[in-house]
């Protein structure tokens, strides 16, 4: 995809390659951290074209570009994911964490609107690494509704099920009561979050008021996770006075297309 306002790059050349992870059929994105990017992507008006990558293909992919494991598992094991983005016109640079990857952005297109235009960049690292302590308990909520690629769905969620040490897949799936204690924590644990848009000024939707920045997106990312994968995103977006409903709707504009 290639944002339609985007800029030609510095030299005219080969838009990004963004490696994204792929739903099944119909493809869409639904990962966080690649939505974080999706939407630095968009908002800095990049050129760029996605690869969409398979689960079963993601470490593959990761290691024939080249780029280290920025997670690891329990045990130190590394794992292995997406995003990263290909620049063709830079050398093939390529970058491999969602956060470093809106770092690059900022300097590859100064012309844009700043992704860091409210703090240091170390202040936005720390806000992003708090964001992924409370938001991933929610990631429970979507396992039986995950858009696996049906022809591949076997085998990936064989490695879930590695990953997560459990025996099988049935495993990951949630009772009604164990659904409504992951909620009820979530909720807890969102409305300290939700006390940051207190500051906003004009009203939001967004921390800094009416115009976006980095913060916004780390938080949409994972808003996006749930629109596409939790049945119970209508009442989330409801929560504290509307602040995740009101969030998400601000950033359509970064969504593009796919």
């Amino acid at each position: 995809m290639n944002h339609s306002d985007a800029p030609p790059s510095s030299s005219g050349g080969d838009p990004i390659v963004f490696y994204d992870i792929a739903s099944g059929p119909p493809i869409r994105p639904f990962a966080p951290n690649p939505w974080k990017t999706r939407y630095a992507l968009n908002f800095k008006r990049a050129p760029f074209v996605t690869q969409w990558v398979d689960l079963p293909d993601v470490e593959s992919t990761r290691k024939s570009l080249g780029v280290e494991p920025v997670r690891f598992h329990a045990d130190g094991a590394p794992f292995y994911t997406l995003p990263a983005i290909r620049d063709p016109d830079a050398g093939d640079k390529v970058v491999g964490d969602s956060f470093d990857i809106a770092v690059y952005l900022e300097d590859r297109y100064p012309q844009a609107p700043s992704l860091f235009r409210n703090g240091s960049m170390g202040l936005y690292a720390s806000f992003n690494t708090h964001m992924d302590t409370v938001f991933p308990m929610g990631a429970a909520l979507a396992g039986e509704h995950f858009p696996f690629n049906p022809a591949t769905a076997e085998q990936s969620k064989a490695a879930f099920c590695r990953r997560l040490g459990v025996q099988s897949w049935d495993d990951l799936i949630l009772s009604k009561e164990a659904r409504a204690g992951i909620l009820s924590g979530l909720q807890k644990s969102l409305g300290d979050v939700a006390k940051y848009f207190r500051f906003a000024g004009d009203g939001g939707p967004f921390l800094g008021g009416k115009e976006a920045d980095y913060a916004d997106i780390i938080i949409g990312g994972w808003l996006m996770m749930f629109c596409e994968t939790v049945p119970e995103w209508k009442e989330i977006r409801e929560w504290h006075g509307g602040v995740w409903g009101r969030l998400h709707d601000g950033l359509e504009p970064y969504r593009g297309t796919w």
